[in-house]
């Protein structure tokens, strides 16, 4: 009896389209934890690079600082490096509606509902990207360098993260190590914004503690900038909205009506953004504003990681600038929270009058 429930699951995992998904990405991270090395071996190894030894390190420190100082369970993720094969590790796709200020969303188990989907097969992921565009949506690819399991396994710290400089890396190991603590299930937009939150506060705390001010400032500033940027999707967003609530209807000549408008605010923004947002930026080049797209997708994804940055650091200075105490607050109000409005939590601790986080809860249930 047994036998035959076991293959019910297996042909359903082998039919339904998540089902077939999830056997992929359970694929690829076998390979990935079988590949582990233990870091600490690996930086004592004479043959491993100067430049990877000090990487190593970098994490090693970064992870311990994230447990002892931040109150971060750790676990056993980044003990251990898997080497893969190729240079991007997976392909995000994130969607969106180009009528109406809604994401498109993808179930799964444990998680919930969550605006992006990982590709580890990249000529699916730019297939599933066409589909969405051929069905009328919005569409974004990007790629990732890092990802958490959430605890489930003891991730390994991977090639692609440590090719990025040592402040994004010290940041990437702290912001993933907070997704090990606290996951909201379908949560995504409040997840990914704390988790960055407590990544750049944590990174500019953590090189402060090792006497490396230059390095502790250029987190501040970095974290300054991802601010300023936040700001900006907020009151984009917040002007897309109104012009699409002014302009109802769902007959073709009204949905055509709001695309246009969009399309006008988003050339608008675009100038904002070069001339008015860019002299503030101390640490994103001209060059990168330039190569921004102005989409629903891009707009969605962007307020995926960037909404109320601000009241998160209000928590923190009502804290007295404590990010143990500010981690531990905010953590212990989420988890309570009945009302599915974790933003509204935050604002709470900060002292700030509920505000409604449109993102956080208006995504298609696909």
């Amino acid at each position: 009896m047994l036998a035959g429930f076991a293959l019910i699951v297996i042909a359903c995992l082998l039919l339904a389209p998540t089902g077939r998904y999830l056997l992929r990405a359970g694929w690829e991270e076998a390979k990935i934890l079988a590949r582990r090395r233990p870091i600490a071996a690996l930086a004592a190894d004479v043959t491993t690079t100067s430049a990877l030894r000090a990487k190593f390190s970098l994490v090693l420190a970064a992870r311990t600082f994230a447990h002892d100082s931040l109150g971060l369970e750790t676990g056993q993720s980044f003990t251990t490096y898997s080497a893969i094969d190729r240079d991007t590790l997976v392909l995000v796709l994130s969607g969106a509606y180009r009528d109406r200020l809604e994401s498109y969303t993808w179930w799964f188990p444990v998680v919930g509902r969550v605006p992006y989907k990982g590709y580890f097969d990249f000529d699916e992921a730019r297939r599933q990207e066409r589909t969405l565009a051929a069905r009328g949506l919005d569409a974004r690819l990007g790629a990732a360098s890092a990802f958490s399991t959430l605890g489930w396994f003891n991730d390994p710290l991977l090639p692609s993260t440590v090719r990025a400089d040592s402040l994004t890396l010290a940041n990437t190991v702290i912001h993933e190590l907070t997704h090990n603590t606290f996951y909201a299930p379908g949560g995504a937009v409040f997840n990914e914004s704390f988790a960055n939150f407590v990544g750049a506060r944590g990174a500019e705390r953590f090189y402060r503690a090792r006497g490396q001010a230059s390095a502790a400032d250029e987190a501040f500033a970095r974290w300054r900038d991802e601010k300023v940027m936040g700001r900006f999707w907020a009151e984009l967003y917040g002007r897309v909205d109104s012009a699409f609530k002014a302009h109802p209807g769902e007959a073709p000549a009204h949905v055509a009506e709001r695309i246009a408008v969009r399309d006008s605010l988003y050339v608008e923004a675009r100038e904002q953004l070069m001339h008015e947002i860019g002299p503030q930026l101390r640490t994103i080049s001209l060059r990168a504003i330039e190569r921004v797209r102005f989409d629903n997708a891009i707009l969605m994804s962007r307020r995926v990681y960037l909404t109320d940055l601000d009241v998160f650091d209000a928590v923190l200075s009502r804290h007295g600038g404590n990010l143990r105490l500010t981690i531990a607050a905010i953590i212990a109000a989420a988890r309570t929270d009945d009302t599915k409005r974790p933003f509204d939590i935050v604002r709470r601790l900060a002292g700030l009058p509920p505000a409604f986080v449109a993102d956080s809860v208006r995504s298609a249930n696909r």
